[in-house]
């Protein structure tokens, strides 16, 4: 069996049946939603028309959401039903920022995630589910697709049927019949404009706050004109879920940097023949065994449900980059751990044994968030193939402005802080240039497109351009060339240390800023 929906546009006549029908089964929050029906004006009077398109989960044959949670929370069935077992979700949201669709939101209560289910406990005996069986226009169709006697299957077999998102690679199973590229496709209708429940869009459920009324630069109409013509008006939608992933985030690849940096720098430095003590290695191991404390502390913090924090570890699911991360921070600890206790334990021969193991796990824990966020199909910007490379070199300049400040309190060598300082100003430079290899480059969406547009000249250009690159690469690179002052030696390590934050900060956000339904 594989089950799917097709919705037929041609009846739908927007009456929110399907809405309240599944809000009444699940007992669905007010301010969620796992069924909704989005409104889309077009046209211009007196010729206009308005068109209605149901969202919900799109029960996806390869469905990211699955593939990213880390404790088989999200699981597909035999039937091809994308289900849901909250009593193993740890709200790590890493599923919402998975889905193309919006299709999870955040229960307000029980603070994990949930979505629509296909009303597994109804067709367990042979029921359909409440959406279907409420509509009065018949324009909700569910079934087995592979049974070819089914309504489902023979309408898809004769009529042109579209699905939102192809390009996605998730092979959606709900369908539209007459579907309108402007309902389906989130940015064909702006989303900033003023419309019915638009007073919401700062965010509801856990997010839920009052927003202020926002008005159109062009009118009252809120219709938005673009190269002589006035795009499709969102009149109707769910209200935003809000920003899922917030400083936490940002924060905690900041410091998961910095715990990776500390170490690689002071290993791979003594390895090619440097004068580097063992004072030098034991500074970055504690260093990075402080902030990987920091790292894991600030990942249970952003969990929903952090009381079940250990489910990574004991309820694994292998496909996740979370379940992965997981275990290589662990085993990074356990390596640190282990480098500490034979250096400070006077067992030297070791050492050379552990250092392979711990850079190993070092770079891992350095790189791992970026097939995390290749995991997150919903945010395309994060599926740039030079993430990883980003976050190596953000490790390593972390690394390097570690030692920048502690030269300011250790008087080190000065021999070995030109080495740091340089060191660190080629890193910057190699930074700037990927950073900007990634802006300029054609990317492979229009979502990708106008999350660049916004860090670069948008709601993040002040922030980019000023907190990120000049204070956070140019500034503190002029200082480090010019000065052999410890005190502004130390200054320009910590710029650079404010200036990854910045960055952290932004490429999480911006791209959270692009609607997906």
């Amino acid at each position: 069996m594989n089950f799917g929906f097709i919705i037929d546009n041609r009846k739908c006549i927007g009456c929110h049946a399907c809405t309240v029908a599944c809000k009444s089964e699940h007992d669905v929050p007010v301010g969620v939603n796992r069924t909704w029906v989005k409104y889309i004006e077009k046209g211009e009077f007196p010729d206009t028309r308005r068109l209605f398109s149901v969202m919900r989960c799109n029960h996806c044959a390869d469905a990211p959401c699955v593939d990213i949670c880390p404790t088989e929370a999200l699981h597909t069935r035999k039937d091809g039903i994308v289900d849901f077992d909250d009593r193993r979700c740890i709200s790590c949201k890493a599923c919402t920022q998975a889905c193309p669709y919006d299709a999870l939101y955040i229960h307000p209560e029980t603070k994990t995630a949930a979505k629509c289910n296909y009303c597994t406990h109804r067709v367990d005996i042979g029921l359909e589910p409440a959406c279907v069986v409420v509509c009065p226009e018949h324009a909700i169709i569910s079934g087995d697709m592979d049974n070819p006697d089914t309504e489902i299957s023979k309408l898809l077999a004769r009529e042109p049927v579209s699905v939102r998102k192809a390009e996605k690679g998730t092979n959606p199973k709900l369908f539209y019949i007459d579907g309108d590229n402007a309902s389906l496709e989130p940015g064909e209708a702006h989303p900033d404009t003023e419309y019915m429940w638009s007073s919401q869009s700062s965010g509801v459920g856990k997010y839920a706050r009052y927003a202020e009324m926002r008005k159109t630069s062009n009118g009252s109409n809120g219709l938005v004109q673009i190269e002589g013509r006035k795009k499709p008006k969102r009149v109707y939608d769910a209200p935003s879920k809000g920003m899922l992933w917030g400083w936490e985030v940002s924060a905690y690849i900041l410091t998961k940097a910095i715990a990776a940096g500390a170490f690689i720098v002071p290993v791979v430095a003594s390895s090619q023949a440097y004068i580097i003590g063992e004072v030098f290695k034991q500074i970055g191991a504690i260093v990075a065994m402080i902030f990987l404390s920091i790292t894991g502390l600030l990942l249970i913090k952003d969990l929903g449900r952090p009381d079940r924090f250990l489910y990574v570890l004991l309820r694994p699911q292998w496909k996740s980059w979370l379940t992965r991360g997981a275990y290589i921070i662990t085993g990074y600890g356990a390596a640190l751990t282990a480098w500490l206790a034979a250096s400070f334990g006077g067992f030297p021969q070791f050492l050379p044994a552990i250092e392979i193991i711990g850079l190993i796990f070092a770079v891992l824990s350095a790189v791992y968030t970026a097939f995390l966020f290749a995991q997150a199909k919903g945010r395309d910007l994060w599926q740039s193939p030079m993430l990883g490379l980003h976050m190596i070199v953000h490790s390593l300049m972390a690394g390097l402005a570690v030692f920048l400040i502690a030269g300011f309190f250790l008087v080190i060598n000065p021999g070995i802080v030109a080495l740091f300082k340089f060191a660190a100003v080629g890193m910057i430079l190699i930074h700037l240039v990927t950073l900007a290899i990634e802006l300029v480059t054609p990317h492979g969406s229009e979502d990708a497109h106008k999350t660049v547009k916004m860090i670069t000249s948008g709601k993040y250009a002040r922030e980019f351009w000023i907190g990120m690159v000049l204070f956070g690469n140019v500034l503190p690179a002029a200082l480090l060339f010019y000065s052999f002052d410890y005190f502004i030696i130390g200054a320009a390590g910590l710029l650079v240390l404010v200036g990854l934050y910045v960055a952290q900060v932004i490429w999480v956000k911006a791209p959270q800023e692009i609607a997906l339904s």
